[in-house]
């Protein structure tokens, strides 16, 4: 037979203490908007200057990769 899995939490469970399976929905809410809020600030970090590159090489007239990566 195959080994049962707990879905227990691991945590320190003194008494009172809510399950996993007893999470409020504003609790699920903020650690899900954490999470995406984390996810989105890295796709920004990394995401800005090439997305900035592709629309200035889609403009009229269209330039060089040169031309926008020079300074001037």
């Amino acid at each position: 037979m195959a080994p049962r899995v707990s879905l227990k939490s691991k945590g320190k469970g003194g008494k009172g203490s809510k399950g996993s399976d007893e999470k409020s929905s504003a609790q699920c809410f903020k650690e899900w908007s954490t999470w995406a809020i984390k996810k989105a600030k890295v796709v920004t970090h990394y995401g800005f200057i090439p997305l900035v590159i592709i629309i200035g090489m889609n403009s009229e007239p269209k330039p060089q990769l040169y031309q926008l990566l020079s300074p001037v």
